[in-house]
């Protein structure tokens, strides 16, 4: 069960948190990184590092004989898969194994039993655990679907039974949503999860999710870390984590982590992994468990001192657990806010582009753990996450104005990142309140303008401009000292005209200036870069304004393409499996 040198089988911010846990146990590291994913921070920092393929996971991240050969090869003695891609995929593990490796997770019978999220209600169900109404298997009959909708009444939940971190989840609040909402969270889940299988459960419109962290070892020993409130969200994806939560009192906890801890115990779970529940009214309901580290395991470690990867590496190598519950009490509190490549003015779509510029916060009680780097470009292939920004402090409140005046100090150039909506998200007097529900971000459509004010307005060049990115100086004034960004067209913007000085083309900015782009085509625009997986036009085709035409997949997500105008479409220029340019032209509109 010894092992001296361990395959890391993921990417970006987790690859390295793995990496570094290693390093300190005295572990060599072994990277893997796609064609994309060549000049990565990780590929980097690891001892060896071994190209799996290009660019898509399914040909990289999620090619299991691939993944067992470069493993072998690189004389590996165990794999950590971190979290996504092949974490909770038991065919993997067991691959692994049948190779004579150590896979560091749950075997691969206990995730089988809480990897699938029908089998894992039906165990939660045995062991006594409460569980939001649903089915125990997956679904393929639209009709079916439409049935237990009946039953349980709108809105319903159609989840990935592979999933998690919301991919391949959708809310249906109507019967004609059924079939477009099973479509899209199939397509989604066979891309995150290599797994479309679907299930369908009561939705709860405005509960809290708070996650439970649990540690086993070898010798069925179960302990729980406490819990984190995750009910900040988009698109039912997390974006800001907390522990401990605002919303449970220490017997609650207790109530809580034990249920946790029984269920783990009763299908012999080995490691760290997350039991997600669903909170309101008082009541808890079990949702889903996640048979691998989480991205939030941060918050955790903060507020607990245990550094949950090392133990992961530890309990792996057949340690007996060295924890006492009774020992196991939260200190302080952490939040943590994930900074993310997406544009929350525009519903939090995607956003490409190549990190030109990065300064992270400092100082006590701030932590980050980032996979970018200057002149690191983000690929298409994979989420959007570029760095988690995590904050500790003795109180809650301290904690949220050491994140605030983190995230102020956070600098990322060339990208449209989160930091504005987090720092509008932390300042709001609800979150201050801890008056939380996964419908925060919906509920308080302000949060929204709050963010663009922190945004810096874009700046449209004239024709043979550039824009730059902001750039920093010190301004002195009567004696006093000021710093000033400035925001706008390249470092030439002192200079000349071209025809006066001879100059590079760069010039001031004039006031109205628009930018030049070409002749205006009366059209379908994609926002952002990807792959087509729908089509829903044709030419000839009568469409109403905001009317679904195309969607596109970016970063693992789906992205709806809507009709900008009612109007008759002349020609479709796109069609599904092809990647299109942020700006392509999807489709245009004719006379009618």
């Amino acid at each position: 069960m010894k092992f001296t040198t361990v395959l890391i089988a993921n990417r970006g911010e987790i690859a390295l948190r793995v990496m570094y846990a290693c390093r300190e146990l005295g572990l060599r590291t072994v990277a893997v990184y796609s064609e994309a994913d060549r000049d990565a921070p990780h590929v980097a920092y690891a001892d060896a590092a071994y190209l799996l393929g290009p660019g898509p996971s399914s040909e990289s991240y999620l090619n299991i004989p691939r993944l067992i050969e470069v493993a072998q090869q690189a004389g590996a003695g165990a794999v950590h898969p971190g979290y996504g891609f092949l974490a909770e995929n038991a065919a993997f593990a067991r691959a692994v194994a049948e190779a004579g490796m150590v896979f560091v997770g749950p075997p691969p019978e206990a995730m089988e039993r809480m990897g699938g999220k029908t089998a894992a209600r039906s165990e939660a169900t045995a062991a006594g655990v409460p569980v939001v109404p649903g089915t125990l298997e997956a679904l393929e009959d639209l009709g079916e679907i439409r049935r237990l909708a009946e039953e349980f009444g709108y809105p319903i939940a159609i989840k990935a039974v592979g999933g998690g971190g919301g991919r391949g989840l959708r809310v249906v609040r109507s019967p004609d949503e059924i079939a477009d909402a099973f479509a899209s969270a199939r397509r989604e889940a066979e891309t995150a999860f290599n797994n479309g299988a679907l299930y369908v459960e009561k939705y709860l419109p405005s509960p809290r999710h708070i996650e439970i962290q649990i540690l086993a070892d070898t010798h069925g020993n179960v302990v729980h870390l406490g819990e984190r409130d995750c009910s900040v969200q988009r698109r039912h994806q997390k974006l800001i984590e907390e522990a401990p939560s605002p919303a449970l009192s220490a017997e609650l906890r207790a109530e809580m982590g034990a249920a946790a801890v029984r269920l783990a115990k009763s299908v012999d779970y080995v490691g760290a992994g997350t039991l997600e529940f669903l909170f309101q009214d008082g009541n808890y309901y079990f949702l889903e468990m996640n048979t691998r580290i989480q991205v939030e395991h941060t918050v955790t470690e903060m507020v607990y001192g245990v550094d949950l990867v090392k133990a992961q590496l530890r309990v792996a190598q057949g340690e007996v657990l060295w924890l006492n519950q009774a020992d196991l009490v939260p200190r302080g509190h952490a939040i943590e806010c994930r900074i993310n490549a997406e544009d929350a003015l525009h519903n939090f779509r995607p956003a490409l582009g190549t990190v030109t510029t990065y300064r992270e916060p400092t100082g006590l009680g701030v932590r980050v753990d980032s996979g970018v780097r200057p002149d690191y470009s983000i690929p298409q292939f994979y989420d959007s996450l570029l760095a988690k920004l995590v904050v500790w402090a003795e109180t809650r409140p301290d904690a949220i104005a050491r994140g605030l005046r983190a995230l102020a100090d956070y600098e990322i150039g060339g990208v449209i990142t989160t930091i504005p909506f987090h720092r509008a998200a932390l300042g709001h007097p609800v979150f201050a309140a801890g008056d939380l529900s996964v419908n925060f971000i919906a509920q308080h459509p302000e949060l929204i303008e709050t963010t663009r004010s922190f945004t810096p307005a874009p700046v449209e060049p004239g024709e043979g401009e550039e824009v730059s990115d902001p750039r920093s100086f010190t301004v002195e004034v009567n004696s006093r000292r000021f710093g000033v960004k400035v925001f706008g067209a390249g470092p030439a913007l002192a200079l000349a005209t071209p025809a006066a000085k001879g100059g590079n083309g760069k010039r001031p900015l004039s006031k109205g200036k628009k930018a030049s782009l070409g002749p205006k085509v009366d059209g379908v625009i994609s926002p952002i870069q990807g792959r087509v997986t729908a089509v829903r036009a044709q030419a000839g085709q009568q469409v109403e304004a905001g009317q679904v035409l195309f969607i596109v997949e970016a970063m693992k997500m789906e992205n709806e393409i809507t009709a900008p105008h009612a109007g008759l479409i002349a020609e479709v220029r796109a069609e599904e499996g092809v990647t299109v340019e942020a700006g392509a032209v999807l489709a245009t509109f004719g006379k009618e």
